[in-house]
C-alpha cells in the first residue's frame, strides 16, 4: 500500500514538472490555472507594477482612510467646507502610494547598481576558474544582492530542471523585469552560444558600460537635488499664502461664500496638479525593454 501511494505521488510529481515545463502551468493543480487564479495573478501583476505588490492591502487601505479621514477634517477646520477637505482628503490619502512606489524604485534601483559586480564576477569564475557561464551566471546570483536573489533562485531552479540556459534566462529576465537584466542576459546568453576567446572580453564591455550608465544616472539625480527641494514650494507657498488670507480682516468669510469655496477647490486643484507635474518631469527617462 505504502508504495502505491509513493508511486502516485512520483507519478503526479512527474506531472506537474512535465505540465510546468511543456504548457507553463504553475501550481500544484492538475491542469491550468483556473480564472480565479489568473484573475488574482493579472491583479498581483498591476500592484506588482505600481510598486506596492509587497505590500499588505489591509494596511495600506487602513492608512489611506485614515489620511483621506485627517485630510478632510483639515480642510473642513480651515476652509469651512466639505469640497476643499475632500480634494485636500483625497490627495492625501495617495501618499502611502507615493511613499511606496519611492521605497519600491529606490530598491530597484540599488538591487540593478550591482549588476557590473556581478559581471565582472563571472568574468573572473568563467576565464580564471574555467566555470560554464552558466554555473557560474547562477553562482554568482544566488549570493548577489537580496533584491536579485529570488529571480536568480527562480531561474536556477529552470536551469536544474530543463539545462536549457536561454529558458532559465528568459525566467530571470521576467522576474526581474529590467532593461539592465534583459540586456546582461541576452550577452550571457550570446557569450554562452558563441564561446571563444572574446568571452572575457564581452563582460568587460559590458561591465564597464554598465558603470557608465549608473554614474550618468547619478550625476543626473545630483544635479536635480536643488529642484527637487524647490517642488516643496508647490505646496508651501500656496498654504502660506491661503494660511495668511484666512488671518487677515474678513478672510475667513470670504473664503466661507461660494465664490471663495469656488476659487479654493480651483486653486487646491492647480496646486495638487503642479506637485504631480513637478515629480513626472524631474523623473529620469528608462530605457525600452528592447529585449523584453
Amino acid at each position: 500500500m505504502i508504495a502505491l501511494v509513493l508511486a502516485i505521488l512520483a507519478a503526479y510529481g512527474i506531472h506537474l514538472l512535465y505540465s510546468a515545463y511543456a504548457f507553463g502551468w504553475d501550481g500544484a493543480q492538475p491542469g491550468p490555472p483556473s480564472p480565479v487564479a489568473e484573475e488574482r495573478d493579472r491583479t498581483e501583476e498591476l500592484l506588482s507594477s505600481l510598486g506596492i505588490g509587497d505590500l499588505d492591502l489591509r494596511t495600506l487601505l487602513a492608512a489611506m482612510l485614515l489620511l483621506l479621514l485627517a485630510g478632510v477634517a483639515f480642510g473642513v477646520v480651515i476652509f469651512g467646507a466639505l469640497v476643499p477637505g475632500l480634494i485636500i482628503g483625497l490627495f492625501a490619502a495617495t501618499v502611502p502610494i507615493g511613499i511606496a512606489r519611492v521605497r519600491h524604485e529606490r530598491t530597484i534601483d540599488h538591487a540593478h547598481q550591482a549588476w557590473p559586480t556581478i559581471i565582472e564576477e563571472i568574468r573572473l569564475l568563467t576565464g580564471t576558474l574555467g566555470r560554464s557561464i552558466p554555473q557560474a551566471t547562477f553562482e554568482v546570483g544566488l549570493r548577489s544582492h537580496e533584491g536579485l536573489r529570488p529571480a536568480f533562485e527562480a531561474a536556477n531552479r529552470e536551469w536544474i530542471i530543463s539545462t536549457d540556459f536561454g529558458r532559465s534566462l528568459e525566467v530571470l529576465k521576467r522576474e526581474l523585469a529590467h532593461n539592465t537584466a534583459d540586456v546582461v542576459s541576452e550577452t550571457l546568453l550570446t557569450a554562452h552560444e558563441l564561446g571563444g576567446g572574446e568571452v572575457g572580453n564581452r563582460l568587460a564591455a559590458l561591465a564597464q558600460d554598465r558603470l557608465t550608465d549608473q554614474q550618468h544616472r547619478r550625476d543626473a539625480i545630483a544635479r536635480q537635488s536643488g529642484v527637487r527641494f524647490a517642488r516643496w514650494f508647490t505646496i508651501i507657498t500656496p498654504a502660506g499664502m491661503a494660511l495668511t488670507g484666512l488671518s487677515i480682516g474678513n478672510g475667513r468669510d470670504a473664503y466661507a461664500t461660494g465664490t471663495g469655496q469656488l476659487f479654493v477647490a480651483i486653486a487646491l486643484v492647480l496646486v495638487i496638479a503642479c506637485w504631480v507635474w513637478a515629480g513626472r518631469i524631474m523623473r529620469l527617462p528608462t530605457d525600452d525593454r528592447v529585449f523584453a
